[in-house]
């Protein structure tokens, strides 16, 4: 049975905490916190997995889509109120409010690079995603409910997943780790693989489109970089060519889902 209400309590701690996480990230470039951007902090421990600085734009359409489930769950846009799903909207709101103190902490530890801290506080966030991604996988969710509710998760989740191969990366480069003697490039192959098999499972998995496209959008921010007269320039000829094998994995990935879903669709269509 559905349950049509919304906790108020939880309507507000959505709000204040996302109004909350995004203040602090603007002023974590507009001040800036530490008197460093974020990115700086990145470009201080260098390693071939960063992309790109434009990758990071995506963060303007993460906060813009979190800012439409924040409206979403106070109410507006729910065109039946006693279809709307209460109890998952209040398990949700409950998650996102605990990854939004997470990422608010991860922006000062980040800032004042203590880096063990920022690993601890984006895996909180990463877990936090899993469930969310986890619970709305239960549902059956209303066209509505996809834009509004599914879709801002899927993105952040798969922007987050990069994100915390690259801060566990920063981690090793700041505990200055050899990486047992093997060369950093064989490493940065290794970690690519190991996303793109991560990303391509995860997108089979819960049969997400959307997740799948910011993987993509990660990885073509890395080879950017290597590419880039500013980045790398093609220094490591293998990284790249491992980069453009694991886009080209995913587009794959994404293609099979997308036809597998007009089949099905069409199937139904047939049957009915």
């Amino acid at each position: 049975m559905e349950q049509s209400n919304t906790s108020t309590i939880v309507k507000i701690s959505v709000l204040i905490t996302y109004l909350a996480m995004v203040f602090v990230n603007a002023l974590a470039n507009i001040l800036p916190i530490n008197g460093v951007n974020t990115g700086q902090v990145s470009d201080s421990y260098p390693n071939l997995f960063a992309p790109t600085a434009l990758t990071f734009a995506i963060w303007g359409l993460i906060y813009l889509l979190l800012a439409c489930f924040t409206v979403y769950q106070l109410g507006f846009f729910q065109k039946d109120k006693n279809k709307i799903k209460g109890e998952l909207l209040n398990k949700v709101g409950i998650l996102f409010s605990i990854s939004s103190i997470a990422n608010i902490l991860w922006i000062f530890s980040w800032h004042y690079r203590i880096i063990p801290l920022s690993m601890l506080l984006m895996l909180v966030i990463l877990i936090c995603l899993i469930f969310i991604i986890s619970l709305m996988k239960k549902e059956t969710l209303t066209a509505t409910e996809k834009i509004f509710v599914r879709m801002p998760f899927s993105i952040y989740f798969g922007w987050i997943t990069v994100a915390t191969i690259a801060n566990a990366t920063v981690l090793l480069v700041s505990l200055n780790w050899n990486g047992f003697g093997i060369p950093e490039q064989a490493w940065t192959v290794i970690i690519l693989l190991v996303g793109m098999l991560i990303g391509v499972s995860t997108t089979l998995k819960n049969n997400d489109v959307a997740y799948g496209l910011v993987i993509i959008w990660a990885y073509i921010g890395i080879l950017i970089k290597h590419l880039s007269k500013d980045g790398f320039a093609f220094q490591y000829p293998t990284v790249v060519y491992t980069v453009i094998s694991c886009i080209a994995l995913v587009v794959i990935t994404l293609i099979y889902i997308m036809i597998k879903a007009h089949q099905y669709k069409k199937q139904n269509t047939t049957t009915f």
